[in-house]
């Protein structure tokens, strides 16, 4: 059974201080859903702006219930008593987000082994753990789904040369997704990836890639987050398993100008960048 609204869904998401996961909590958000950050920004960041308790206080001036948890998705106690915390305070959960993710694209030569494996840990181990402790709570959901933040597998040289280690942390993400959808489908959970066709316009973009320079030929977090609204109002019995893109999935529920999500408005298509991972 499925919804036109998230009006009282529960969604369960890794991160989300700031960016892209606060974008999607937002829009969600708007609906009034029940929304818990699993986050470890309880302090301001020298240079990163929000908290989660900041995050929580926009859900819940958005029209949302807010639940902040400060916690590490990297520390298993952490992991299950977010989820059951979550389970307490809302009831339930119906949605998963895999948001929470660490970037270098340092080459092989020159990646700190410290900085390999918190990419493993965060975005890979943390994917699997938090998706794996909700998963029987999300069986008793209407229509649970679990959505990772991650690209569809492309095994080009082009990028999996092109910064070994990030691309394999990623990868990592998408293969446990796909695994999680394969293993749950019986279970009626659907387990999807998302990633968007040009950069996005957030913190890691600006520190990991180019600057304000890159931030001007990105689309901002609500075209990530409009994406993955219209993804959770899927049917999750049958919309499983997929690789999906942001702007094939926003294209598929009708829309057909994307100027509004330009970062500098007024920028044409053909001028923004390209994300990675796509041909």
């Amino acid at each position: 059974m499925t919804s036109n609204t998230l009006a009282g869904k529960t969604i369960l998401m890794s991160g989300g201080s700031r960016g892209i996961g606060l974008a999607i909590a937002l829009r969600a958000a708007r609906d009034g859903a029940n929304i818990a950050l699993l986050a470890k920004t309880d302090t301001p960041h020298p240079k990163l702006e929000g908290t989660v308790h900041s995050a929580a206080e926009q859900i819940r001036a958005a029209g949302g219930n807010a639940l902040p948890i400060v916690g590490d998705v990297r520390n298993d106690d952490d992991v299950t008593e977010a989820v059951l915390t979550t389970q307490g305070e809302f009831g339930g959960i119906d949605i998963v987000v895999n948001n929470a993710s660490v970037i270098d694209l340092s080459r092989s030569l020159d990646l700190q082994a410290k900085k390999y494996d918190l990419m493993q840990d965060v975005n890979v181990r943390g994917t699997f753990m938090l998706s794996r402790a909700a998963v029987p709570i999300l069986k008793d959901a209407l229509n649970p789904h679990i959505l990772s933040l991650s690209p569809p597998l492309n095994l080009a040289p082009k990028w999996l040369g092109a910064h070994t280690g990030y691309t394999l942390a990623k990868y990592g993400m998408t293969m446990t997704t796909l695994g999680l959808a394969a293993e749950f489908a019986a279970d009626g959970i659907a387990a999807n990836t998302l990633w968007p066709q040009t950069t996005i316009a957030t913190a890691a973009v600006q520190f990991a890639l180019g600057g304000d320079r890159m931030m001007k030929v990105s689309r901002t977090p609500e075209v990530y987050a409009d994406a993955a609204y219209e993804v959770f109002l899927k049917p999750a019995a049958t919309y499983t398993g997929q690789t999906l893109i942001v702007e094939d999935v926003l294209r598929e529920a009708g829309v057909t100008d994307f100027s509004q999500y330009a970062a500098v408005p007024g920028t044409p298509d053909e001028q923004l960048f390209p994300d990675i991972f796509l041909d």
